[in-house]
């Protein structure tokens, strides 16, 4: 079978290679899994760190980690943990949020490299893939054979299907397709004991000893508590709690085989990995529906929105999810997702639910959405349906609604929307009663609630706000105490979608009774005598409020640290009733809001993410929980609150899990919680040299805007310095990849002093910043800007000031943790470009990462106002021609090209500030010129990380990911790249010239 995607590089060092001296220090265990396994043994204080959390509120420090190469490595690894005799727990993506991939055992991580399919039936509609598949990329697989995996959670970018199957996944369509029990044909499992048995239907099973006692044993159970099921069970799709032991129950209006015959399998499924370990999970397939459309309907009150889902439902949708107000403003504020979220909007809507219909027939779905307009005006909301048929609307609004999770947690301050109540499962006709008086129990304890998902199918992501840090686990206890009696009064089901773990375990026993729970310590003695397959869920867990097992217990503390940057913005406190926000005093180490901006991860994993954007380019070349923005944040937090030892920010391990972090600021844009991974690290890097030093490289690449100048004078040298015998000892001796050539230096296109020129009243003014790549490497780049604005009629003035060396923003000495250079070089181009900013002219910059920096990292120096009002003159080359012809101040007279086709490789920075649609727009008012966007993430040269002789295969790995083959593939089409390290990896990577966009606008010049 063809493979989904092919492994990763290793790019870290796993423990079987390090120096016999290191090795010798491991405990027994981790030198035994290191010595005969292939994988990934991973047992440093701050890898385990990075495994002790995931998206739930908990962290639980594991034994180490095993990230196993094949499945002859699982086997390996479940051998010796059986021999060593201590616990294990499967994990995939880490998203969940009941805490159920933590725990004091083995970790046994299967999302690296156990993700290939196995085998695929298109005829019978199945297919059978590792645990460690990632559901969109299975769907992608089976996109083009017109099947779907319809489980479709909101967390498909991420999440695996071996954890969907352990926690008994939902999803936004369940009313449609079922949940995973009802999508689950066969599981290939290891039991705690060794022995491998294929899990499936009963005519289907094998008949050794061990299985076949297995089936009878957990049979004559049923059997046993058939009326108790019967009588206890809740009857509503979404009920995941416990095991799911009325699977014998075939007749069952809930039943999870539709033929009528028990399958085995469904016992496995939700059972959180207590049972057994899935080596391969064979899914059922549906047929893609053909046609969508999508109804946004807009409603003035939250109850409004719940006391109508029973009568939309009886149209027959395929979904019906809730937005509420809370998460409408969170995702406005968020600059990727407010356009879409405008579109979707009638006025000021307190709730909006999206209906979506879907099918073989496009008439029979446009007829159901009209219907839903009809429906909503005889329901007295006439008007309040946004009608959205055009595929890709609906797939870009999808989108919002899959990060709400992360979307609700993107809060600033101490207090946080906690999940522990968030899939209670009502009958519809009761959900806006219970909505309604659980809002009343989060007044009666001082907050509110946010709330969003599934409202067809009556589970509501409701989570109030709670700081766990102080009041929020007493609290915490109260509401669910309350919750439960409701869920109970209303015949609904306490655990609704996120399955058990640490958060529900202690109320299977409530939901279902004595008898039932009994059962469910039968079958798990039956399965794992020992209890070392996750144990203590389900069967013995702990309490919900049992502090020990909290994120952030209220001993939680963060060292004392005076930061170099300014995190006021994140220093906030928040009324959980009113949403209002205020700022928690000033400076100071805790105030200053660095370790809120940290804690802003939730550990949602959506970093972990392929599909498209930026993020995160080099855990997409390694799939190491270390080269992630959650495992970076992860550490920094430990690292902050001492938990990795007292260095802080200072310490190895810091360094070293920012170590293939390229300042992408991809973070910055598709985190839906806002972590800025490339300002954290700048913060770091101080704090690393401030300890250590910097080293002669460093020093090299930091000050390269202060020599360049002498270094342009003699722009022959470097190409002189590139053939001398030497070249390749000093590139050894500096720690330069041998394989990247010298920086070539040019006569600098900025003069020495301001042009005196004579305004005219009403004359359009410009001032060009060029920096000192544009100016000292690639002049022709600055020319054409220079041309191409005064063809459009703009005095030109430039960032000189007489008698010194060009104004630069300071960037390479912030690579170098030198801030207090880069704040100098700000504050020097404050004062100069803040007159032209007073009167109004606009200040445009070429290179995207130098530009930008006015816009984003002078905010953090501290320099207040003057910087506000700099960021917002401040316009990329493009930006402004797109802005001023909106205006109507320009026109270009442009004439076509020799070639029809450009392709298009955004920098990250414009990615980040949502800046690659100008170069799109500016390029296609060229006659006749098809602009392609290349689908790539960073190019991976990234400034000096290109160059460094350790970074130079991961950096070569990213550009390889999707750049450089699509430039190989090109032609003779235009590449265009604005920023100067992508234009250099090009050149180097595919031999293959690429342009900045000025240079093109002005080749098409009349």
């Amino acid at each position: 079978m063809p493979m989904l995607n092919s492994r990763p590089q290793a790019l870290v060092q796993p423990i079987h290679l390090m120096p016999a001296a290191a090795r010798a220090k491991l405990t027994p265990l981790a030198a035994r899994l290191a010595a005969e396994l292939k994988g990934d043994v991973l047992f440093e204080r701050a890898a385990r760190g990075r495994y002790a959390t995931d998206a739930s509120i908990y962290q639980i420090m594991p034994l180490g980690v095993v990230v196993p190469k094949d499945q002859a490595d699982l086997t390996l690894a479940l051998d010796i943990a059986r021999d060593s005799k201590v616990p294990v727990l499967a994990r995939g993506a880490g998203t969940s949020q009941c805490g159920q991939t933590i725990g004091e055992a083995l970790v046994i991580d299967t999302s690296k490299w156990l993700n290939q399919i196995v085998h695929f039936d298109p005829d019978a509609r199945t297919i059978t893939v590792e645990p460690g598949v990632v559901l969109d990329h299975l769907n992608a697989w089976l996109k083009p054979h017109g099947l779907w995996f319809p489980v479709d959670v909101s967390t498909s970018a991420q999440c695996t299907i071996g954890g969907m199957a352990g926690n008994n996944s939902c999803g936004s369509r369940s009313m449609e397709y079922g949940i995973m029990v009802h999508n689950v044909e066969a599981i290939d499992a290891v039991l705690a004991d060794g022995h491998e048995a294929c899990f499936t239907r009963l005519s289907k099973m094998t008949a050794d000893g061990r299985t076949r006692a297995l089936v009878e044993d957990v049979r004559k159970i049923a059997q046993r508590e058939r009326d108790e099921m019967r009588e206890q069970i809740p009857k509503v799709l979404r009920r995941v709690a416990g095991y799911n032991l009325d699977l014998f129950e075939c007749q069952s209006p809930l039943a999870f085989s539709a033929d009528g015959e028990p399958n085995l399998a469904h016992l496995l499924v939700g059972s959180e990995g207590t049972l057994a370990f899935s080596r391969t999970l064979t899914l059922k397939l549906s047929p893609l529906p053909a046609h969508k459309t999508l109804g946004i309907v807009n409603f003035p009150t939250f109850y409004a929105a719940m006391d109508m889902t029973q009568h939309i439902v009886k149209l027959g949708p395929v979904a019906v999810e809730l937005v509420d107000r809370t998460m409408i403003d969170l995702a406005m504020s968020n600059p990727a997702f407010r356009p879409v979220v405008e579109k979707a909007l009638v006025g000021e809507p307190q709730a909006v639910l999206l209906v979506e219909f879907a099918g073989s027939d496009k008439d029979t779905q446009t007829a159901k959405l009209a219907q839903l307009v009809e429906l909503m005006g005889d329901l007295g909301l006439p008007g309040s349906v946004v009608e959205m048929p055009d595929a890709a609307a609906q797939k870009a609004l999808w989108d919002v609604r899959k990060a709400g999770l992360n979307i609700m947690m993107s809060m600033k301050g101490d207090g946080k929307p906690i999940s522990f109540i968030e899939d209670c499962a009502v009958p519809l006709e009761h959900l806006a009663n219970y909505t309604s008086r659980l809002t009343d129990v989060f007044h009666k304890h001082g907050t509110e609630g946010t709330w969003y998902a599934h409202a067809s199918v009556g589970t509501l992501h409701v989570r109030p706000i709670l700081d766990m840090r102080r009041d929020g686990a007493q609290k915490m206890r109260a509401i669910a105490e309350e919750a439960a009696a409701m869920v109970r009064e209303y015949k609904g089901a306490y655990s609704g979608e996120h399955g058990d773990g640490l958060c529900r375990g202690e109320w299977v026993a409530w939901q279902y009774g004595p008898r039932i729970n009994q059962a469910f310590r039968d079958i798990k003695a039956l399965f794992d005598p020992e209890n070392r397959l996750s144990p203590d869920r389900i069967v013995n867990p702990p309490k919900m409020d049992d502090a020990s097992n909290f994120r952030f217990p209220p001993s939680y503390r963060e060292r004392e640290w005076k930061p170099v940057l300014d995190w006021s913005a994140w220093n906030v406190t928040r009324d959980p009733l009113t949403g209002d926000e205020g700022t928690r005093g000033s400076g100071g180490d805790r105030a200053n809001g660095l370790a809120k901006a940290v804690e802003m991860c939730n550990n949602n994993g959506h970093c972990r993410k392929f599909d498209a954007g930026t993020m995160c380019p080099s855990y997409r070349i390694t799939k190491d929980e270390q080269h992630v923005t959650r495992g970076r944040a992860n550490t920094l937090r430990l690292a902050i609150s001492g938990q990795l030892g007292d260095e802080g920010l200072a310490s190895s391990d810091v360094k070293e899990v920012l170590d293939l972090c390229v300042s992408c600021k991809g973070c910055k844009r598709d985190c839906p919680t806002g972590v800025d991974m490339a300002r954290l690290k700048i913060e770091a890097r101080a704090a690393w040299h401030a300890r250590h030093g910097t080293t002669l490289r460093e020093r090299l690449i930091a000050y390269l805007p202060r020599y360049a100048q002498y270094a342009s004078r003699m722009p022959a040298l470097a190409g002189s310095l590139e053939r001398m015998p030497f070249a390749r000892w000093m590139k050894a001796r500096l720690g330069l990849a041998a394989q990247r050539s010298f920086p070539q230096f040019a006569k600098p296109f900025l003069p020495a002093t301001q042009p005196r020129v004579k305004i005219e009243a009403g004359a359009k003014e410009v001032l060009l910043f060029v920096d000192t790549f544009n100016n000292y490497m690639e002049p022709d780049n600055a020319r054409a800007a220079q041309r191409v604005l005064e063809a459009a009629g703009y005095t030109v003035h430039f960032n000189v000031k007489d008698g010194e060396r060009p104004l630069c923003c300071g960037r390479t000495f912030l690579s170098a943790g030198l801030v207090d250079e880069a704040k100098a070089e700000a504050r020097r181009a404050l004062d100069a470009l803040l007159p032209y900013v007073e009167r109004g002219v606009s200040i445009v910059g070429l290179e995207p990462s130098c530009l930008l920096s006015l816009r984003d990292e002078f905010l953090g120096y501290g320099y207040g106002d003057a910087a506000e009002r700099l960021a917002k003159s401040s316009f990329l080359f493009e930006e402004f021609l797109v802005r001023e012809h909106d205006a109507g101040r320009l026109k270009l007279p442009l004439k076509r090209l020799h070639t029809g086709k450009a392709l298009l490789h955004g920098h990250c920075h414009q990615k980040a500030f949502d800046a690659v649609r100008p170069v799109q727009t500016v390029l296609g008012w060229i006659p006749e010129l098809k602009v392609e966007a290349i689908e790539s993430s960073c190019c991976g040269m990234a400034g000096s990380f290109g160059y460094e002789a350790e970074h130079y295969d991961a950096s070569k790995a990213m550009a390889e990911l999707s750049l450089l083959p699509a430039v190989r593939k090109a032609g003779d089409a235009l590449i265009v790249a604005d920023g100067t390290s992508c234009r250099h990896q090009i050149a180097d990577g595919a031999q293959t010239e690429a342009l900045h966009v000025a240079r093109v606008l002005a080749a098409a010049l009349e």
